[in-house]
């Protein structure tokens, strides 16, 4: 759950004996400023709940009431007073307070009235959180699978959901990293708190320590309020850090820092917070090689890597795409507001089959939405498949941008092309057919391969996932792609 920030507004003693009654384990009381510096700028704190005395509260009261409850996460404010007048009772609650409470009760009831609302907030936080838009519960135990490989990692996933441990999911881009993150999410312990996940090669350097441990105001140029991170919207669920391979050294310090202590510093603050995270990481690179060339932590791999899960690409398990796509057109169709569509035909089922899927499930997925939209029938035909899925019997799919390597392909069909766009095409060509070649000479070793091309290694794994390359092909007693 969400760790609660409660500006305890009030007499000294008073926020005394309000942090003393709430003193849970999974509440983080902020003493803020004095109460007319609140009032100026409520924006300026990240907090979920907001204690104040009747006194405090600025006139006109429903206007201050909304203030609060307008900020983004949605606050609510609990108020207290001494009055005994039903009608100031009632025009606080219809004022649109969350709760009002006598500063008169004595501790053991004051204490239970505040965390029974403590409670509730919570509970009400939770229910948004899941009501809200969102991908679509997952399951493990509702992904068949004929694959033997496939069969082994789900029984793995089951057993392993369980526990609080690390986890680390391996996987080629679009195998389905995420999908096996919340499914393992759901069906463990902390199934009824957040799944929160980042992706941590989409975030700029330069914020990515922000996102994931939140910062206070004035941190920085441009923090004009305090924000929460991840770790902090995580608290009692789960973190999913997707392409921590991409994540920079400074902040794998860091990281490995909060595994070991299980608590975090804003940015600009001195103060921990403890967290209750289970992480799950993901990667597509191959993390060994990775440690070789010094782009990744040993000691946060080990930290990490308490139970790996290898996802096979969907080109090791051809028998599992007809169960695929008839869920997936079980789905898609309705949502699409083609219903009449009830399935595939056998040559367009034979074509799905047969290629070789670079982009795996997203890939399929993306594939079935575009032929269920084309559908003119009552059923997925080879018509509706890109064409670079319906290849004629026995004709290699596509490798790439550039299928042919540029001693095949006539130089005529690049001057059809206005000269930048024949450039681009050009220069594609070459940098495939020189990158597969060198991993032919190097035998698929990365290490070696970008430095007698001069690049450093994740320069070059962006080029083999541009060019859909893959080093286990150029491995000894592979057959080479395009050979």
């Amino acid at each position: 759950m969400l760790v609660r920030c409660l500006p305890v507004l009030g007499p000294g003693a008073l926020r005394d004996r309000i942090a003393r009654l709430l003193g849970q384990d999974d509440l983080l009381l902020l003493q803020p400023q004095e109460p007319e510096q609140f009032w100026s700028n409520p924006r300026q704190e990240a907090c979920d709940l907001v204690l104040v005395t009747q006194s405090e509260l600025p006139e006109p009261v429903a206007a201050s009431i909304a203030a609060v409850r307008a900020l983004p996460e949605r606050p609510e404010l609990i108020v207290l007073t001494r009055s005994d007048d039903p009608s100031s009772l009632a025009a606080l609650q219809a004022a649109g307070a969350f709760a009002v409470l006598s500063p008169k009760l004595a501790d053991d009831q004051l204490g239970q009235a505040l965390t029974a609302l403590v409670d509730r907030h919570r509970e009400a936080v939770l229910h948004r959180l899941r009501a809200e838009p969102r991908r679509e519960r997952v399951d493990l135990d509702e992904l068949p699978s004929h694959n033997p490989a496939m069969q082994r990692l789900l029984k793995l996933a089951a057993r392993v959901a369980a526990s609080n441990s690390s986890l680390l999911i391996l996987g080629e881009t679009g195998s389905g990293k995420e999908w096996l993150a919340r499914a393992v999410h759901a069906k463990g312990p902390r199934s009824k708190a957040p799944f929160v996940g980042i992706n941590c090669s989409a975030v700029p350097e330069n914020l990515l320590e922000s996102e994931l441990f939140g910062h206070e105001k004035g941190a920085f140029t441009g923090a004009i309020r305090s924000r929460r991170g991840y770790f902090e919207l995580a608290h009692r669920g789960t973190l999913f850090l997707d392409e921590i391979a991409e994540m920079p050294p400074h902040l794998q310090v860091k990281l490995l820092r909060v595994l070991q202590e299980r608590k975090i510093y804003r940015i600009g603050s001195e103060r921990a917070i403890e967290i209750d995270v289970r992480i799950i990481a993901a990667t597509n690179r191959d993390l060994v090689e990775a440690m070789a060339v010094k782009d990744f932590r040993q000691d946060l791999y080990y930290r990490l890597a308490v139970v790996t899960l290898s996802l096979p690409p969907l080109r090791q398990r051809p028998e599992d795409i007809p169960e695929l796509v008839e869920a997936l057109i079980a789905r898609l169709g309705p949502e699409q507001g083609r219903h009449e569509i009830s399935g595939i035909s056998p040559q367009a089922l034979a074509a799905l089959k047969r290629y070789e899927w670079p982009g795996n499930v997203r890939e399929l997925i993306n594939v079935i939405e575009r032929a269920v939209l084309l559908c003119e029938g009552n059923q997925v035909s080879l018509t509706d498949l890109p064409e670079e899925i319906v290849v004629p019997a026995g004709a290699p799919a596509a490798q790439g941008p550039c299928a042919s390597p540029p001693g095949a392909v006539s130089f005529d069909r690049f001057l059809e092309l206005p000269v930048d766009k024949g450039r681009q095409e050009l220069v594609a060509a070459f940098e495939r057919e020189y990158f597969s070649s060198l991993l032919g000479k190097t035998k698929g070793n990365i290490r070696e391969t970008a430095e007698r091309a001069g690049v450093d290694p994740r320069t070059l794994y962006n080029k083999l996932k541009l060019y859909r390359l893959r080093k286990e092909d150029f491995k000894e007693g592979s057959p080479q792609p395009g050979r």
